[in-house]
């Protein structure tokens, strides 16, 4: 089954939210300069509209494994990543230097790029993207763990996305261990946690995101996508797709299922 996008977003531009600024969330960054870019060669409107949002302030360990260095230590993840941007591109994309929360206005917003370190955290954007006030089009997921991760595209069943069967799953809906927030004090890292760096391969963050710019890429270079996500492992060197097919969707709702209740 292909999934088609709105002729919507190709008449104007399409506004992006990053929640999380760490290991993923600066790697999605560092390339959606690219991806518009791209957009705008191949004749879309407008391009991104992009806002970066993260409550937490450089500290020394991030600047061993993320884009930061010593001198911003101290300052907002979200302000020094949009200021480098827009300096070195020419933008005037935004950032919110607070944490996602049931008080964040979504208002307009097209996108949503989750990229949380707790269940707890991936809980709150859930509830945010779906329900009748919501009209957020797209909520793209990223988790990893030590050697690899996953990123899911999912259509939120909201004002915009009306129930279908063939509507886009979320995160939520395919593995909804992955939002509940009990499981987050569950002894073991949660599947987007943030881990000690001797206990992550390295380039996990780069190589997952890399991933899902290039299905957004593809989506908005040819319109339509036959895929909405793939479980990578840096590790294996291996990439195995999630496709965009109601029977997968059912398959992996029920596993799910089992695994919260114990079964």
């Amino acid at each position: 089954m292909a999934h088609d996008l709105s002729p919507e977003l190709i008449r104007r531009p399409v506004s992006v939210l990053v929640v999380g600024c760490g290991g993923n969330g600066s790697a999605i960054t560092a390339g959606l300069p690219y991806l518009h870019q791209a957009m705008l060669v191949h004749g879309h409107c407008g391009g991104l509209e992009v806002t970066l949002m993260d409550g937490d302030a450089v500290s020394a360990t991030n600047c061993v494994r993320q884009p930061f260095g010593q001198a911003e230590i101290g300052h907002s993840k979200a302000v020094v990543l949009v200021s480098r941007l827009n300096l070195f591109w020419g933008l005037k994309w935004r950032a919110v230097p607070e944490h996602f929360s049931a008080q964040t206005n979504v208002d307009r917003v097209d996108i949503v790029i989750g990229c949380v370190d707790s269940r707890a955290a991936r809980r709150v954007i859930a509830q945010k993207v779906t329900g009748r006030r919501s009209d957020v089009s797209y909520w793209l997921d990223l988790g990893n763990h030590s050697t690899g991760g996953q990123f899911v595209l999912g259509q939120p069943w909201n004002w915009e996305n009306k129930r279908s069967a063939t509507r886009l799953r979320t995160v939520a809906e395919l593995f909804p261990e992955l939002v509940e927030s009990s499981l987050d004090n569950d002894g073991l890292p949660s599947c987007s946690a943030v881990e000690a760096l001797e206990r992550q391969e390295p380039f996990v963050n780069p190589t997952l995101a890399n991933h899902a710019l290039a299905l957004l890429a593809r989506l908005f270079r040819h319109g339509s996508i036959a895929y909405h996500g793939a479980f990578v492992n840096v590790a294996g060197s291996r990439v195995q797709p999630l496709v965009a097919d109601p029977a997968v969707w059912r398959a992996l709702q029920t596993r799910g299922k089992r695994r919260i209740r114990g079964i």
